[in-house]
Formats: C-alpha cells, sequence, structure tokens
C-alpha cells in the first residue's frame, strides 16, 4: 500500500497561511503597517486603489533593507523579531512570525523596494503568486516601499466573497485608525484613489484623537491615568452625558497592540454603572502597560486577542481609574462657603432694616375685561358677583373624561375598528374632542369606542411613509440655506455619508464633499423643521449603525427609519388642538397605522363594549 502523508509545496502551504492571516485588503494593510512601525519609521504613507482590491501601498522612511533581507523577507516564518523561543515572552515589536509578507505575497503581485542609509542604490524585488520573478538594484529612497497588487488575483473565490468598495474601505480605514492611535509620534497619511482621506501630523495623543474622530471630541472625554506595580493605565474616557446607542469609538491598547478583550469591557461598562442609561455605551482609548513576560499575544493569527497573567488585577484597576477620572474631571453644581470678597454688601450701620413689603388687592378679578387705571397702573376688572363665577365650572357639569389606560388584550384589530370620520377634509374636524394625556398620548373618539395613540411612535410612522414614498419621487423640493452649514464626520460616518448621498439627496438633502471627511449642507428638505442639520445627520448616522447591527434590513429602510425616529415629536411635548388632528389624519392615511417602523404599536382602541364590561357592578 503506497504511502499517503506527503508535505505541501510552499506554494500551498503559503496559501494556507494566507487564508489565516489575509482575510481581506484590511489584514494586509494591517500587517504592512506593523512593519513599517517596527523599521522605526517616522512617516508612513498608505494608498489604496479599489478599496484595496487594484493596490495597496505602503512607503515608509525606517531602515530599509539589504539585498538579502530583501529576499529572506518573503520566506515563511523568515523574521529579525526573534532568535530563540525565550525571545517569545518579551515581545515588544509588532510583526514577529514572519508569515506577513510571504502570505500577502502567495495571493498577490507583490513589489518591494527597499534601501539602507549606507547605501547609494536599493534593491527590487517582485514576487507573483510566491513566486520570485526577479530581484533587481534600483534607485529609491531611504526606507521602503512595498507594493500589493491584484489581492486574492490567484484565489477567485477568495475575491468573490469580498464586499463592496465602501465595506472594504471601511475595514481598512479601521485599521488605519488603531495603528495610527496607538503611535502619535508617527506622522500617517491615507489616499483612496486620488482622494486624501488622512493628513496626521506629529501630535500628542488627544491631538491624534481629535484629527482621526473631529475636534468636537476635546470635549467629550477625560484623561484617565493610573501607575501601580502589575499595571499602568492611561487614556481617555468619554464624560457620561456623552454616552452613545452604539458601541462606536472603544478602543483597548495592550503593550501599543490593539486588542479586543470582553471581560476588560466589561470593567469600563461596570466603572459607567449608574452613570449612564441603560443600552448606551461610553466611549474610550485605553492603553494597558504590563510587563510582557505576563502577557500572551500569540494566541490569534491576527493577534488581536491576548491573555494576562493577572487579568483581575488588571480589571479592578481600570475601573478605579476610570471611575477616579469621572469623578474628578466631570463638572458638577458644588457650593462654595467660603464667601468672596466682591459678594459681600456692606449696610450703613446707622440706618435700620425693614424686611420687604408687598401689597395686596384683595377684590382683582383676572376674569373680567372691564378695568379702570388705578394710579396709572395696569387695568385690572371690577369686583362684581357674577365674575366671580367664571372662576369655576358650574356644578352640574360633566367632570372631564378620565380614560382608562387599561384595555382588553382581546379588544379588534385597530385596522377593523378604524371609521372614515378621520378623513382630514371631512367637516367638523376641528370641533372633534381631542385630548393630551401627560403630553404623551393624544385620546379621541371612533364610531367604535375610544382610541389612545403614542404621539412619538405615531409621528415616526408618518414621517417614515413619507421617506419611503419620496425614495420613488424623483421630484422632491430643497429648501436652498442662506448660510450653508459645515460638518465634520470620523473617517467611517463619512463613508456611510458618502454611500448614502443618493439616498439623503432623494430625501431632499442637498450635500457637498467638502474634502477631509466633511460635507456642507447647501439646503434641506422643504418640510425640514427648525433644527440643526449637523447634529441631526449625526443622530441618523447613530441610528443607521444601531440598525445595520442588529436588523439586516434595506439600506433605504433603514435610512428613513433612522431619519424618522429622529425627527418626529418627542414625548412630553405639549401639542395644540390642530397639531393633533393633523397627525391623527394623517396616521389614519397611513398603510399601517396600528404600528411604529419598528413594529411596536402606535395606537390602541378600547371599544365601547369594553368601557360597558368595565363600569359594570
Amino acid at each position: 500500500m503506497p504511502d499517503v502523508i506527503r508535505l505541501l509545496p510552499d506554494s500551498v502551504a503559503n496559501q494556507i497561511a494566507a487564508g489565516e492571516v489575509i482575510q481581506r485588503p484590511a489584514s494586509a494593510v494591517k500587517e504592512l503597517l506593523e512593519n513599517a512601525i517596527d523599521s522605526g519609521a517616522t512617516i508612513i504613507r498608505l494608498a489604496v486603489k479599489d478599496s484595496g482590491k487594484a493596490l495597496i501601498q505602503v512607503t515608509d522612511n525606517g531602515s530599509g533593507m539589504s539585498e538579502t533581507d530583501a529576499r529572506m523577507s518573503f520566506e515563511r516564518h523568515a523574521t529579525s523579531k526573534i532568535k530563540e523561543a525565550n525571545d517569545l515572552f518579551a515581545i515588544r515589536t509588532m510583526g514577529f512570525r514572519g508569515e506577513a509578507l510571504a502570505s500577502i505575497a502567495a495571493i498577490a503581485q507583490v513589489e518591494l523596494k527597499s534601501r539602507k542609509a549606507d547605501t547609494e542604490l536599493g534593491t527590487c524585488v517582485e514576487i507573483e503568486g510566491s513566486q520570485v520573478k526577479s530581484q533587481l538594484p534600483c534607485s529609491c529612497p531611504v526606507g521602503t516601499t512595498v507594493s500589493v497588487k491584484n489581492l486574492f488575483f490567484n484565489v477567485p473565490a477568495r475575491r468573490y466573497f469580498l464586499k463592496s468598495n465602501s465595506v472594504e474601505l471601511r475595514h481598512i480605514i479601521e485599521d488605519f485608525e488603531r495603528v495610527a492611535l496607538v503611535n502619535p509620534d508617527i506622522e500617517f497619511s491615507l489616499h483612496q484613489d486620488t482622494k486624501l482621506v488622512f493628513q496626521l501630523d506629529h501630535s500628542n495623543l488627544k491631538q491624534r484623537i481629535a484629527a482621526l474622530f473631529g475636534a468636537q471630541m476635546n470635549e467629550k472625554l477625560v484623561p484617565v491615568e493610573l501607575l501601580s506595580d502589575q499595571v499602568s493605565v492611561a487614556g481617555f474616557v468619554c464624560k457620561p452625558e456623552f454616552a452613545r446607542k452604539t458601541r462606536g469609538e472603544q478602543y483597548f491598547f495592550a503593550n501599543k497592540r490593539f486588542i479586543r478583550h470582553p471581560y476588560l469591557h466589561h470593567s469600563v461598562e461596570n466603572a459607567y454603572q449608574e452613570l449612564i442609561p441603560e443600552g448606551s455605551f461610553p466611549m474610550y482609548f485605553l492603553y494597558i502597560d504590563v510587563d510582557p513576560q505576563t502577557i500572551d499575544i500569540n494566541i490569534h493569527p491576527t493577534k488581536t486577542e491576548v491573555n494576562f497573567q493577572n487579568t483581575p488585577v488588571i480589571y479592578a484597576s481600570l475601573r478605579a481609574a476610570i471611575r477616579q477620572a469621572i469623578g474628578k474631571f466631570s463638572i458638577s453644581a458644588t457650593i462654595d462657603f467660603e464667601t468672596e470678597a466682591s459678594m459681600e454688601v456692606n449696610f450703613p450701620a446707622n440706618r435700620p432694616i425693614r424686611p420687604p413689603t408687598i401689597q395686596v388687592d384683595p377684590d382683582y378679578n383676572p376674569f373680567d375685561r372691564r378695568s379702570a387705571n388705578v394710579q396709572g397702573g395696569p387695568s385690572r376688572p371690577g369686583n362684581t358677583p357674577e365674575n366671580w363665577g367664571k372662576l369655576y365650572p358650574p356644578a352640574n357639569s360633566p367632570a372631564p373624561m378620565q380614560p382608562s389606560r387599561q384595555f382588553d388584550d382581546k379588544a379588534p384589530e385597530p385596522r377593523q375598528l378604524i371609521e372614515a370620520d378621520f378623513e382630514t377634509n371631512a367637516a367638523g374636524d376641528n370641533d372633534r374632542p381631542i385630548i393630551q394625556l401627560q403630553n404623551k398620548y393624544i385620546l379621541s373618539n371612533v364610531k367604535s369606542g375610544l382610541v389612545i395613540v403614542d404621539q412619538h411612535k405615531a409621528h415616526e410612522r408618518i414621517l417614515f411613509e413619507k421617506f419611503m414614498t419620496r425614495f420613488e419621487n424623483t421630484n422632491v423640493g430643497t429648501q436652498q440655506s442662506l448660510f450653508p452649514q459645515t460638518v465634520h464626520f470620523s473617517a467611517n460616518d463619512a463613508g456611510i455619508i458618502t454611500e448614502l448621498q443618493d439616498d439623503i439627496t432623494h430625501l431632499g438633502f442637498d450635500l457637498t464633499d467638502f474634502g477631509q471627511n466633511s460635507f456642507v449642507v447647501n439646503g434641506v428638505p422643504a418640510d425640514f423643521p427648525d433644527q440643526d442639520p449637523g447634529k441631526l445627520l449625526e443622530k441618523v448616522i447613530e441610528n443607521f449603525k444601531t440598525n445595520r447591527t442588529e436588523l439586516n434590513i434595506d439600506k433605504k429602510v433603514n435610512l428613513a427609519r433612522a431619519l424618522a425616529h429622529n425627527l418626529a415629536i418627542r414625548n412630553g411635548k405639549p401639542l395644540q388642538h390642530q397639531e393633533m388632528q393633523t397627525i391623527l389624519g394623517e396616521l389614519f392615511a397611513c398603510r399601517m397605522p396600528d404600528s411604529a417602523p419598528d413594529g411596536s404599536p402606535a395606537l390602541r382602541i378600547i371599544s365601547f363594549d369594553e368601557l360597558e364590561r368595565r363600569f359594570k357592578v
């Protein structure tokens, strides 16, 4: 019987390794950026075309490589970072396993140019599918340039499963941000096709965060700092009032390496307990530094998962540091018992102090319009017995209706009980009895009973169907702004705006890309309420990301839901009769008036039979 076990060819083995290390263009970007950092570079340029599918190019001004090193760098498990097994427990560099370039070269066409400072000429290596095509001297600046072309050209199945350009670019930006956040002393830039996405200068950590996520982050963050024998914690966390409904900007770094650690994330959430609403998430940028011998960073191919020896100690230290930072830097009202000199009042010694007095007119009646001027002051009504009767309703007048907030779960469906008398053009609509309860519910009568409407959910349903209709209508009115507003977003949010720009324009917004993740709002829909369009767009993006994470729904439906949720009338707002009448009329003109866009009920109807049963003894 012949032997069945054989060694795999290097090309096949490299493709298997590439399947673990290089999952998408962003994976190659991460590996190349980390190599550039390890080379001692102070300036790193990243350029991508077709969201990394056509080209990924990383240029640095690091130490460069000799001809031999340039060729050896593409061999599997060839590295300058470790020499013996003990070095695995004292790792301070980023890449150390020697798989990155070998894995990339197995599934792409790679060109490497590198030169050391002490040589006049550099070397150029071209590799395609693990096969070395050429290695020749070349003229190039000090440092290294790696160009990765046609990623997955020889693995079409892997290329087929890549996502759209906007999604792949978002992943590239995420990995770029993680590397840039932990190296604020390095100058970075990112170009997508011909567009400059980031230009990051040398800075401190807070300036780097603001450069990546917007200048508004300066007012949202408070510094965190803790130093102990076993762990040091530094970085920034957000003030409780700036917690978001999406996880957003949450970053952990251990020994200058981005990590994911659910247990430590729970420590952060525990520190914010009772400070933020349930379902909200704080932003944080936390840097943990421990002895390399107490951390294992080689348990995952992408090195984003690590093990700590003293996890409970780090958990407690992290929570204590965050609580201390929030308590120290949060602004709260205080009482100062030390009187300032500017607040002192000096009374004359010979003048007696008299308490203030007021004059009360016991004959004043605010319900009488007949008036007489008294000493040139405001007019006041006369004092007649018949006027005092207007203060209170007659004893035999019916008491105001107090509808029961309970209803029969077996009541008929709202669609079966809605009558034609809700048509907005019917005569006498303005005289319909409508009341508002607790500035939240609208109560009125239908022929079948009593209808109770949640004003926020009802208005959300109305707006949602209006926006969905506008997607089918090309003639949407836009009101041009007298003073266009410039709005800055984070790179990921700017990518979402770019992805949704056609749909946002369909809804009546006029946006212009201003570069550097900024957009100019030139116009808003004609029926747009009096709101800040910039802040509205930020909230819409947050809701859009939440729906995209939790729900698998169409992009247009997601946008319409997010916009309707943020524009709908809030509970707690008092409404005039005409406003309530308009909401009822527009709600019952909707295709699905009985539920909000998220499926929760927008109205309930209590039938007359149910009311009769409740009043029977």
